[in-house]
Formats: C-alpha cells, sequence, structure tokens
C-alpha cells in the first residue's frame, strides 16, 4: 500500500488511494480484496432479505455467481472484521426489497468504520423483479426516502447506479439531495463525458466504474471530475493493471499534487478548471462556461480576486499580473514558472493552492 496521503474521505472515512475494487457477486470477499492493490474494496453484492436471496438462489441455479447466505448479517460482520486487519478501507454492496436488513446491516457497518453502498445498480431480471437493482432508479421518491432512514444510522452511505437508465444529473442530485455521501456511477458507455456532467451539478464524491482497464483510462474518469475509479473485470484477472493505475496515480501525486486536477475549460474540462482560466477580457469558452454555471463574471472575479493574498498573488510579470490567472502547471509558461522559482514556491504548493481555488468557484455555481 503506498504511502502517499492523497487526501480523500467519503464521509468519515479515510480512504488510502482513488483505486476502488468493485463489488463483483460471488466473488469480492475479504479474501479476494486483500489479494488486490486498492484503496477501497467494496465487497458483495450482499443479497439480506427473503426476496433478493431467493433471487439469487434462482441466479446459481443458472450458473450465476452469488452471494446467497441463511445468516448475511454475520457473514458481513465476519467478512469486515477481516477487512479490519488490512491497510484498506472497506464497504459493502447490499441488495434488499425491503428497509428494515438494510437498517439492521447499517448498524454493524457504522461500527465497523465501514461504507454501506446501496445497490441500484444490477440489471438481472430476477432482482429488477423483486424491486432491487436498477429498478430502484425508476422510484426516486422511494429511493430518497431509503437514503434518508438509512442515513438516520450515522452510517456513511455510497449508492451505486446504472448510467443512461434515468435522467443521470437529475438522479445524482436525487441522491445528494436525500444526504448520501458518494455516488458509484457505472457510466455504461458514456465515459468521462457522464462523470463531467454530474461533478458540474453535485458536490457529491464520485466513484467512476466501467471500462478502467489502466491508468489512461482512470485518469480520463479522474480529470473529469471523479473523485476515485472502481475496477472490476480488470481485477478479475490480476493485480497488474491494478498496480499499474495505481503507479501512474502515485507519479501525478508526487508530481503536481493534485491526482485528479482537471483539465483546461478551454480543453473540455469540468468547472473545476475556472481555477486555470484567465481574465474574462477575449472571446473564448470561459463566457459560455460561466453563464451555465450560473456564475456571473463579476463573481468571477471577485473569488479569483479573493486569493490574491495568497501566494497565488505573486507574479507581476505573468500575463494579468498574478498567478490567480495563471494555467496548470503542467502546461509550460516561462513568466509563471519564474515567479514559482524566484519565490521559492513549489509546483505542488502552486496545484494546491489552485485546488483551494477551484473549490471556492464551484461554491458560486448555482445548481439547477
Amino acid at each position: 500500500m503506498t504511502n502517499i496521503d492523497f487526501g480523500i474521505s467519503i464521509g468519515d472515512i479515510k480512504i488510502p488511494n482513488p483505486l476502488v475494487l468493485a463489488s463483483v457477486a460471488g466473488l469480492t470477499d475479504s479474501s479476494f480484496a486483500a489479494s488486490r492493490s486498492v484503496g477501497l474494496a467494496i465487497l458483495g453484492g450482499y443479497n439480506v432479505d427473503t426476496a433478493t436471496i431467493e433471487a439469487a438462489r434462482s441466479l446459481i441455479k443458472k450458473g450465476r455467481s452469488e452471494f446467497a447466505y441463511e445468516k448475511p448479517k454475520s457473514v458481513i460482520e465476519n467478512e469486515l472484521a477481516v477487512m479490519k486487519t488490512t491497510d484498506m478501507a472497506a464497504a459493502v454492496n447490499l441488495r434488499s426489497a425491503t428497509l428494515e436488513p438494510l437498517l439492521e446491516i447499517a448498524e454493524c457497518v457504522r461500527k465497523r468504520n465501514a461504507i454501506l453502498e446501496l445497490n441500484a445498480h444490477c440489471r438481472q431480471p430476477e432482482m429488477q423483479a423483486v424491486g432491487v437493482g436498477q429498478r430502484m432508479l425508476f422510484d426516486l421518491d422511494k429511493l430518497e426516502q431509503w437514503i434518508r432512514e438509512i442515513k438516520q444510522t450515522d452510517v456513511t452511505l455510497s449508492v451505486k447506479v446504472r448510467a443512461g437508465v434515468t435522467e443521470d444529473v437529475v438522479l445524482a442530485r436525487a441522491i445528494e439531495r436525500a444526504g448520501a455521501d458518494a455516488v458509484h456511477i457505472d457510466t455504461m458507455n458514456m465515459g468521462p463525458k457522464l462523470i463531467k456532467k454530474v461533478r458540474d451539478q453535485t458536490s457529491l464524491k464520485i466513484i467512476a466504474n466501467n471500462s478502467i482497464v489502466d491508468y489512461e483510462s482512470a485518469h480520463k474518469m479522474l480529470s473529469m471530475g471523479a473523485d476515485l475509479v472502481s475496477v472490476a473485470r480488470a481485477a478479475i484477472a490480476g493485480n497488474a493493471a491494478l498496480e499499474e493505475i495505481l503507479s501512474g496515480l502515485e507519479h501525478s501525486e508526487k508530481t503536481i499534487g493534485w491526482y485528479n486536477a482537471p483539465k483546461h475549460i478551454c480543453a473540455g474540462g469540468d468547472l473545476r478548471g475556472l481555477t486555470f482560466c484567465c481574465m474574462p477580457v477575449k472571446d473564448c469558452p470561459l463566457s459560455y462556461v460561466l453563464k451555465r454555471a450560473g456564475i456571473k463574471t463579476e463573481q468571477y472575479v471577485r473569488t479569483k480576486e479573493s486569493f490574491i493574498n495568497s501566494k497565488l498573488g505573486r507574479g507581476a510579470n505573468t500575463c494579468f499580473g498574478s498567478m490567480v490567472w495563471c494555467c496548470k502547471i503542467t502546461r509550460p509558461c516561462p513568466w509563471r514558472d519564474s515567479t514559482l522559482q524566484d519565490d521559492n514556491i513549489s509546483d505542488i504548493e502552486y496545484m494546491q493552492l489552485k485546488k483551494e481555488l477551484a473549490q471556492k468557484l464551484l461554491s458560486c455555481r448555482e445548481l439547477e
């Protein structure tokens, strides 16, 4: 496990690194997870009420792997106890057609300092027939009610969803409004563009899933606003892909200090990229993006200028007189770089200040 502090948490749960092992029914238990190089292991999916256990048994008869235990709570407690002996954070992905078992298990998950992940994702007909998995996405009022009641237990809660089933941004906003801590999105064929849409409209922690097979595919999701990326199929094949992704993440964090730094707005980046934009003095994507986000130009300028008293205020020879208007550290700029060198400001410190400014700018959004 890496000793780099990525500064990631979901709710009160600290996550050692941005790489997540997604749940794979019938496979992802503590013994499998312990052999993988991830920061967060999501165990399950576990079926925790009569309807889902019977549905799982039907699937097993058809040759599908599933977890179908008579006493799922005790199994989950034991699995989380094993995970406490590892360096990674743990979550359990749960399917239930009734709320009560989720509330009961939420208590033991909270006590184990783990995350409960509500499965609103699976699409097996047997599961949908009892109202679970992606079927839950067709009744947002019920989904919100369940999230609120689960959060009453004070458990840290993620909701796993499948993109393209319903209106994705509306769904994410509903999950946030109900009080969940994270959304785990199977992006299907929508990829980073969907992550960008959700990032621009919510403050949820985002776990991006689907087709993460190497560092390049992981980085595309992260640079559009994902906080973490999850791997399933590539993890089944072994640890090679996970180690390659983690190596890239470590290098990014060590060299620039912001492992999921956004693209520039003019390169199609999410709203966090406003931190790298210059003065609004020319015709460029900035004006359109500010309008779409509901941020007035004067508000954008004031927010940037509020950082003049920080080290970003230095750089009299830069294009607009301070580094609050300067671009990403990976884009060469002799004026910015000479300021950083002369004032003994590292690339990492510069980017961390830019990250702080990005959060300030996001707070100016008018969310739909």
